[in-house]
């Protein structure tokens, strides 16, 4: 018997169909996968073994393994085989102004925080330009190691402007949510925020603390976010494993257009519009 988790109930592919073998059966695959028939970290049948059991050849297997890869549902390891991939953790991005912390409670995960550097250094050009402070003013650095469980998920290093909540510098950031606490003990009312996202790969200090290799693809998450009124509260730049992370955005299509601040500002109805 082999080692590999058998085929669910899968329709077999068709060789007349106009869609490419490859998709066919990377489609097949997936299904295994979403389905819950093959469990995360199970071995798939190896690539010999898919062609034997589907009639393709080699070439139009690989290419469907390596699509199923650049998807987060697979991966390999040399010289053991193909596996399953453990689902990928989702956070919003641009619709609700959340960190990290809050997102994983809300979705029942259990957030672990591990807090690498936390100090007050001079503001060079660039933190300036986010916080909108003077080169060389005092800004609060906190870098921090966020985990699922055991597993590390992304690296977060946070810049806030010291003369407006210097007493952050002394605060437990390992057991709460940066957010939380700036809003209920310290006062602070966040308003809103401007978050970009690209893809980039790790380097040497990333990739060891996340426990990729050198150079494996990273999200990387830079946001500004505002207090009412306008002022920055904080920077962050954070890079999240890519083969663990997803981001979910919300989209909502408004009439009218956007403030100096970025506020949507809606029309009434056209119905409700006097002459």
């Amino acid at each position: 018997m082999s080692e590999w988790p058998e085929f669910g109930s899968v329709d077999a592919i068709q060789k007349d169909s106009p869609l490419p073998l490859y998709f066919q059966l990377k489609e097949l695959l997936r299904q295994e996968i979403e389905s819950g028939h093959w469990q995360p970290g199970q071995r798939i049948p190896s690539e010999a073994e898919l062609c034997q059991a589907f009639d393709i050849s080699r070439s139009v297997v690989r290419q469907a393994l390596r699509e199923l890869e650049y998807q987060g549902l697979l991966y390999r390891e040399q010289g053991k085989g193909t596996f399953v991939a453990q689902p990928k953790i989702s956070e919003s991005l641009m619709q609700d102004l959340s960190g990290f912390y809050e997102d994983m409670v809300a979705k029942g995960f259990t957030p672990v925080t591990k807090v690498l550097r936390q100090e007050v250094q001079p503001a060079d050009k660039k933190i300036a330009n986010y916080l909108q402070v003077e080169p060389g003013d005092k800004v609060i650095v906190i870098e921090r190691l966020r985990s699922v469980g055991s597993e590390p998920i992304n690296l977060v290093t946070t810049y806030l402007p010291y003369d407006i909540c210097p007493d952050l510098i002394d605060e437990d950031l390992s057991t709460q949510s940066l957010y939380a606490l700036l809003e209920k003990k310290h006062g602070f009312e966040l308003s809103h925020g401007l978050r970009t996202i690209e893809a980039v790969a790790a380097n040497q200090y990333e990739a060891q603390l996340l426990g990729v290799e050198e150079g494996a693809p990273l999200v990387l998450l830079d946001s500004v976010s505002y207090l009412r009124g306008g002022r920055p509260i904080e920077y962050f730049h954070a890079v999240h494993r890519g083969d663990r992370s997803r981001f979910e955005v919300e989209v909502v299509r408004v009439r009218g257009g956007r403030d100096p601040l970025g506020h949507v500002v809606e029309l009434p109805p056209t119905n409700s519009l006097r002459p």
